[in-house]
């Protein structure tokens, strides 16, 4: 997929804007460091019993997926690396189907994650509105059912991606799925905070002040917070991959043009944001989990204090 759209804008490219370089050990450190990263985030998760509930099963899945496409990307910037030498054969047969393996990967990790964070907003919304009945609800054994259709809803529509790429149809249904799922997932986030605010308003008026005080701590501080970091997440995931998705409206829209060749001339900067999301995330979790604070210390630095 990658190859297709490079080419694509170096075959359109007539603009005088010159085509911005990302040297490949950049891309290898981003690559390398995320995945090991991410890594750490799925390793913490198994190990801490305290962790094993839907929410940061969900969680350790949208780890795994940064972690495919820090590892298909890091894979991809070596075989570049072999090309410049001379060692690889950039339009041979093995390598363009390594390259497909690769892209359908990347392709896997943008769907999966995508669909993590609707099935996280989900368990937030049950975590917060229905927190009685939340265990009856979402159990472990529907939250595996859930990964295992994520997981192999991904995989069918990576492969069905990159191998249709070329047309046009595929790219805009690639990009209607991007902006549909954020309008879908804002639009959960946006109605979750508007009734927990309702909510906070009506305990308010029934309780003492001293109620409202234990009340804002029992009901609203961890359901709240972790929705809060959740926002977040899915505030840094559009950051790092719409710029990517406006490079492909561009490409349709309006191939000629000189402004949208000099924007079309940024796109290794573009990749370079698409990983720099599986850098940020695990930096999100460790910042406001305190739980995998303790489990990341426990494990590196063999230290169990609180």
């Amino acid at each position: 997929m990658n190859a297709t759209v490079v080419s694509t804008a170096q075959m359109m490219n007539q603009s005088d804007c010159p085509e911005f370089k990302v040297p490949i050990p950049l891309f290898l450190t981003i690559g390398v460091v995320s995945l090991a990263e991410n890594l750490l985030v799925v390793v913490a998760v198994m190990q801490n019993r305290n962790l094993h509930c839907p929410m940061y099963c969900f969680i350790c899945s949208l780890a795994a997926f940064n972690t495919i496409a820090s590892l298909s990307k890091t894979w991809e910037n070596l075989m570049l690396m072999f090309v410049d030498v001379g060692q690889l054969d950039q339009k041979g047969s093995s390598e363009q189907k390594m390259d497909d393996v690769m892209d359908s990967l990347l392709c896997m990790s943008f769907v999966g994650s995508i669909f993590s964070f609707l099935a996280i907003a989900v368990d937030r919304y049950i975590t917060i509105f229905h927190a009685l009945r939340y265990h009856n609800i979402m159990t472990m054994r529907r939250a595996a059912t859930i990964l295992g259709l994520i997981w192999t809803t991904c995989g069918v529509s990576a492969v069905l991606m990159v191998r249709f790429f070329a047309s046009t149809f595929i790219m805009i249904c690639f990009i209607v799925f991007f902006i549909f799922s954020l309008v879908i997932i804002c639009f959960l986030y946006v109605y979750m905070f508007m009734l927990a605010r309702m909510h906070a308003r009506k305990i308010a008026a029934l309780l003492t002040s001293g109620e409202k005080k234990c009340r804002r701590r029992l009901w609203g501080g961890g359901s709240m917070r972790g929705a809060l970091t959740l926002t977040i997440l899915f505030g840094a995931f559009v950051v790092c991959w719409a710029p990517f998705f406006l490079h492909l409206i561009i490409i349709m829209l309006c191939p000629l043009n000189p402004y949208c060749e000099c924007y079309r001339s940024l796109f290794q900067l573009h990749l370079v944001l698409m990983m720099s999301h599986a850098l940020i995330d695990p930096a999100i979790y460790a910042f406001r989990s305190a739980e995998l604070r303790h489990t990341y210390r426990k494990m590196l630095l063999c230290s169990d204090r609180s």
